[in-house]
């Protein structure tokens, strides 16, 4: 019997089919995806890998599912709209493993973010002695509260009144209210207490004469406006600073009046310290101190949830506890009554280990994890998962890991595609697109001049295809030939910051650092953690830039000011009209340039103004020119041709010529300037801080990662800027794991052995050729074979 006829109807669906895909950059692509096969996506920063994986196959697949529920169940759930593709064929359960950075709500922990915690307190509220109650009791986010009173109930067409009490046992430290830390307010950085608060004696940003903020307290009433504060009496200064909520009348408006110190509290420390504006950020810094809660001792519960122990441990000293040596006590306890717990618990600990986390504890805040380890965390939940036929999309999944652990991570995505799962993977490391089954190459180039399919085959058609990717795949940075000399060292002694081992490093000046060692084992605390307070420091970490989708790289980079003023000042009007956010918004979308119309549980339908044709702008304002052009046009221009427009001729403007030379110079010459930020990728936005930050005054720039989302062709610019900022006089710091960084040091310092308490410690400190010579460390190893040495 002929194989072809004997082939099942159902098996014949081996492919997924996208045809016509136009989002973001896309232009027309059209791709066939093997199944339960290992797909990379490669392809230049900004080529359109993300939005043919993420925004196109994954957002679909996750739209149809949602569309399974019933529309009560839709309405909890984010709406998506369909991805602009013309056929979407062979999809199928799409579980997406992103890099978005953990919440830094303060409350979560390792613990929290995945299910461990949640089943270790439903372990000691059933084993733990004494018992103090059910699960809740052990949880340092719920609050112990009681209360008791009548209640109405209509039964049976009477009304009746009954008499309730309730209690509810929490694990939360009452003191710090579950955040592990309590705040001191610096009283001093509030006001001047020589002055009366008529003179202005608040120094609060916000808090100016004549503004609201101000008016509360000088017309309360409780107190002489014209007196020095520190002439005030005890009751006085009570009121300003402490006094509860009090309703009352202030110029005839009915308002609440409310201490000093509370209101500041629930205003300005209630945030979130990254969603700050600066200045406030800066006045938070200065006026608030946190330290360790005296009562809980950091652990977040209250004395009842540590006294409940387990042969001699309590939930505190689990949480507390290296995941690797607690997955050796879960695995200690031999309790029949609990035995399904324990074995699922023992699994999702020891998954952490097999994954390369083994090193964190589940006390950790998630906040503090970089973006890798999050990216990992999340994978946690899929590696025991018993599903098959399901497509795993991850997104760079090696960030943040040393070529060592790359290899771990290698076997993972090939057990889960060897389970029958098709898993697709942007990546840009030669090491993971080396055990591809399929590749598709996005390019040629990035922004607009991306978005074509330029390859699609194996691994060995791509290094003949001749397209960049193809070329570049086996290049190799060789090892510097000089070294710089330093100037000068920034002395780092007993460092002790999570897993430092009392490290003392003398950290060179005017040359090119680079700090490496495997995953965890304390390259960011020894950097971020440990450099001494005023030595001048510009960090540009990797924690995500928040932008709606009214920020823009004109907005976000200050590029915007100096642009309106020069419109502003050729045309004789104020600069507030050149803003899409200001006076100059087109009144029938607000300035945001569309128009949206939600339709509850559907998608929203976004439509393009039809008043300003998606300008953004009032048809008023775009009369008003600069050398020839008007404010929609200069925000609709590269990065590359603003450059050369600004930079000579009528237009000329020199502040808005500095930046965006700083922002050519980190490769984003082809961003327009009016690009939304929600549109850019996670290596852009990366390089959008660095290009913020360059023109900063401090003398020694720390970079984390800055390869994170380059492909191997732009690594070769970024080495070129780190080249050029430190013969420009900057002494550059880079926490790196990518060996072409490492090769193009001057001085390498290396962390380990290992990670958590293996880790912690110096293990080399020279330059990259004797590191390669000595081969003493992992690193050295790694490089050695990099080089080809």
């Amino acid at each position: 019997m002929d194989d072809a006829i004997a082939q099942h109807a159902a098996d014949s669906h081996d492919l997924i089919r996208v045809h016509g895909a136009r989002e973001n950059n896309l232009k027309n692509v059209s791709v066939e995806i093997p199944k339960r096969r290992l797909t990379v996506f490669t392809g230049v920063s900004g080529s359109g890998k993300s939005s043919l994986v993420f925004d196109t196959i994954a957002a679909e697949s996750q739209r149809l599912i949602n569309e399974t529920y019933s529309a009560f169940v839709q309405g909890f759930m984010p709406t998506l709209a369909r991805p602009d593709v013309d056929v979407l064929d062979g999809l199928t359960t799409a579980i997406i493993v992103d890099q978005q950075r953990m919440g830094a709500d303060p409350r979560s922990t390792v613990g929290t973010a995945t299910d461990a915690h949640a089943m270790l307190r439903i372990l000691f509220s059933r084993l733990g002695t004494p018992h103090i109650g059910s699960a809740k009791a052990f949880s340092f986010n719920v609050a112990s509260i009681s209360g008791a009173g009548a209640v109405t109930v209509e039964r049976g067409g009477k009304t009746v009144k009954e008499r309730r009490e309730f209690s509810i046992t929490g694990g939360m430290c009452p003191r710090c209210e579950g955040r592990g830390t309590v705040t001191d307010i610096d009283l001093a950085q509030l006001y001047d207490e020589d002055k009366s608060l008529s003179e202005g004696a608040l120094t609060i940003p916000g808090y100016k004469p004549g503004g609201w903020n101000h008016r509360l307290y000088t017309e309360s009433g409780f107190f002489d406006p014209e007196k020095p504060i520190r002439t005030f009496t005890r009751q006085q200064l009570d009121d300003f600073l402490y006094r509860e909520p009090t309703r009352m009348k202030i110029a005839g408006i009915n308002m609440t009046y409310e201490g000093l110190v509370p209101r500041i509290q629930k205003s300005m420390l209630a945030k979130d310290r990254e969603a700050m504006q600066p200045h406030i950020r800066e006045f938070v810094d200065r006026a608030v101190t946190f330290t360790t809660c005296p009562d809980c001792d950091g652990t977040r519960l209250s004395e009842a949830a540590r006294s409940s122990k387990i042969k001699g441990i309590s939930i505190a000293d689990a949480c507390a506890m290296q995941i690797s040596d607690l997955a050796e006590w879960v695995r200690g306890l031999d309790e029949p009554s609990v035995a399904p717990l324990l074995t699922a618990l023992g699994e999702t600990l020891d998954s952490f280990v097999e994954i390369g986390l083994g090193y964190l504890s589940l006390d950790r805040p998630a906040g503090t994890l970089s973006g890798g380890e999050a990216q990992r965390t999340k994978m946690i939940r899929h590696l025991g998962s018993s599903l098959t036929d399901v497509t795993y999309v991850f997104d760079e999944p090696t960030t943040g890991l040393h070529p060592h652990d790359i290899r771990r991570m290698n076997d993972l995505l090939l057990r889960l595609r060897d389970k029958g799962n098709t898993v697709l993977v942007v990546e840009h490391k030669p090491e993971v697109i080396a055990i591809a089954d399929h590749v598709v190459d996005l390019g040629p180039g990035a922004g607009t001049a991306g978005g074509t399919v330029c390859f699609e085959g194996g691994v060995a058609g791509l290094r003949a295809s001749g397209t960049l990717t193809g070329r570049h795949l086996d290049d190799r940075a060789a090892l510097k030939k000089t070294v710089r000399k330093p100037t000068g060292a920034l002395e780092i002694r007993g460092a002790t910051a999570h897993n430092l081992q009392g490290v003392d490093v003398d950290v060179p000046l005017g040359v090119l650092v680079v700090v490496t060692g495997v995953a965890g084992s304390g390259k960011s605390s020894l950097v971020h953690g440990s450099i001494p307070a005023g030595a001048g420091v510009v960090s540009v970490d990797q924690a995500p830039i928040r932008g709606s989708r009214r920020s823009n790289p004109a907005t976000y980079t200050g590029l915007l000011d100096p642009i309106r003023k020069a419109f502003a000042k050729a045309n004789g009007v104020k600069p507030a009209l050149f803003s899409a956010n200001s006076e100059g918004a087109c009144p029938a979308c607000n300035g945001a340039g569309v128009v949206y119309t939600d339709l509850a549980m559907m998608a929203g339908v976004a439509t393009t103004c039809e008043e300003c044709e998606g300008r953004r702008f009032d048809s008023s304002v775009l009369e008003y020119r600069l050398g020839g052009r008007d404010i929609s046009e200069v925000l609709a221009m590269p990065v590359a041709e603003a450059e050369e427009f600004f930079g000579g001729g009528e237009a000329r403007t020199p502040a808005a010529h500095r930046i965006l030379r700083n922002m050519a110079d980190v490769g984003l010459g082809y961003l327009t300037l009016g690009q939304p930020l929600t549109t850019l990728s996670g290596g852009e936005r990366q390089r959008l801080k660095l290009a913020t930050h360059m023109a900063d005054k401090g003398g020694i720039y720390v970079l984390d990662e800055p390869t994170t989302g380059l492909h191997l062709a732009d690594v070769e610019q970024l080495l070129g800027l780190l080249d050029r900022l430190v013969d420009a006089g900057k002494s550059v710091i880079v926490i790196e794991h990518h060996q072409a960084v490492m090769a193009h040091a001057d001085w390498i310092i290396d962390l380990g052995p290992g990670a958590g308490h293996d880790g912690g410690r110096i293990v080399f400190e020279g330059t990259p050729a004797d590191l390669v010579a000595a081969r003493s460390t992992v690193t050295g190893e790694h490089l050695a074979e990099y080089v080809g040495a």
